[in-house]
């Protein structure tokens, strides 16, 4: 279920393409779509996000559903208020993608980051976890149990968001202390970023002949994993797979995964895959371009991988760069350092991507010497 508002309609992404996106979703948790539905207001209603009529369209139907999932993250009154009116489940999107990185974490540190990020969106919607004591009436006897084990729920929430926050700050010291050994060593770092189901975990394994679990479905990686990588320079780097965006996101939840993100600020250089053939790829792209601007790393040298080349009618492995420049103009709203085609099913423009790597790792270690030489001659 979506609104579309003037904002939205404005948007790069229309409602249906974000609708079809949540079905993707909702399919990947294992959910059966039976219906969509959208409505154009002005702005989301306060009390429901939806008007009564769409209320009552939803309950007409309500033979065929048993859970409603809405596409933007809906207020704790307009959730319950929602499952009041409907009698049935109302999740939104973040709770959905929550959901996902549940089944998807295997790692102790994916599984720390994602409890954080559920408990901390269910803080502020406790009460409605207690509803059920509200309709006993007000009066006597009635509320102040209710209240009381809110606060007790609360309470125990938050003490558990302050040990998961101390623990996944032990992982971020780990985390620290293999960096700066790795600093040390002089090996550069080269990661993996782009939009969900975009290749990443594809492209990883064609590289360092991993075996990272590939799967068409959203977030079906969400662990990051670093392996060696030889260029064709004979130069060593370390490679890392990171958890793929998506749209919609809010940064609260991003922020409880900051001690995997922390790898993409230790990294040297950012290899940003696009799936071309993908109908909303512009806004997938501009998508990931705004999240890196958001957590601070808009700055850092990136590479653009344009995926999956072999699904384009007419394209061949022998596609040029000039070709790829021709297609980069729609994929980036600033210019990027680089770009290369490439099929990471079929191994295509491969070479040309670890030539692409270690021209700009090399270009990056000689700005690094002659800022060092500056700084010595000062």
């Amino acid at each position: 279920m979506a609104v579309e508002s003037k904002r939205t309609s404005e948007d790069s992404w229309s409602a249906q393409s974000s609708l079809s996106e949540l079905a993707q979703l909702a399919a990947t948790a294992g959910a059966e779509v039976v219906g969509t539905m959208v409505q154009r207001l002005d702005h989301p209603s306060p009390g429901h996000y939806i008007g009564e009529g769409k209320i009552k369209e939803l309950i007409a139907l309500k033979s065929r559903y048993d859970l409603v999932i809405f596409d933007d993250e809906l207020t704790p009154s307009q959730q319950r208020n929602l499952e009041d009116a409907l009698e049935v489940k109302v999740i939104d999107r973040t709770a959905l993608i929550l959901d996902i990185f549940g089944r998807r974490a295997k790692t102790k540190e994916g599984q720390l980051q994602v409890e954080l990020a559920q408990h901390q969106y269910l803080l502020p919607r406790l009460a409605g976890q207690w509803s059920h004591l509200e309709r006993l009436g007000a009066g006597i006897g009635t509320r102040g149990p209710g209240e009381a084990q809110i606060e007790t729920d609360r309470r125990l929430i938050r003490d558990r968001i302050k040990r998961l926050k101390a623990k996944i700050d032990q992982v971020r010291q780990h985390r620290a202390l293999y960096r700066r050994q790795r600093q040390k060593s002089g090996i550069a770092v080269v990661s993996l970023v782009g939009y969900t189901n975009a290749g990443k975990s594809t492209l990883f394994n064609a590289l360092s002949h991993a075996n990272v679990l590939v799967e068409d479905k959203l977030f079906a990686t969400l662990d990051p994993t670093t392996r060696r990588l030889m260029l064709p320079d004979q130069r060593q780097v370390l490679l890392t797979d990171t958890v793929g965006f998506i749209q919609k996101l809010p940064l609260t939840v991003v922020a409880a995964f900051r001690a995997t993100l922390e790898e993409l600020e230790e990294a040297d250089l950012l290899i940003h895959i696009v799936d071309i053939t993908h109908a909303n790829a512009v806004q997938q792209s501009h998508t990931v371009e705004k999240t890196l601007q958001e957590l601070g790393l808009g700055d850092k040298p990136i590479t653009l991988a344009l995926n999956k080349i072999d699904l384009l009618p007419g394209m061949e492995e022998t596609a040029s760069c000039g070709e790829a420049e021709a297609y980069v103009r729609q994929y980036s709203d600033s210019a990027p350092q680089g770009v290369v085609l490439i099929s990471a099913v079929k191994g295509w423009g491969l070479t040309q991507l670890l030539d692409l790597i270690a021209s700009k790792l090399n270009e990056l270690s000689q700005q690094r010497a002659g800022s060092r030489r500056v700084s010595e001659a000062k």
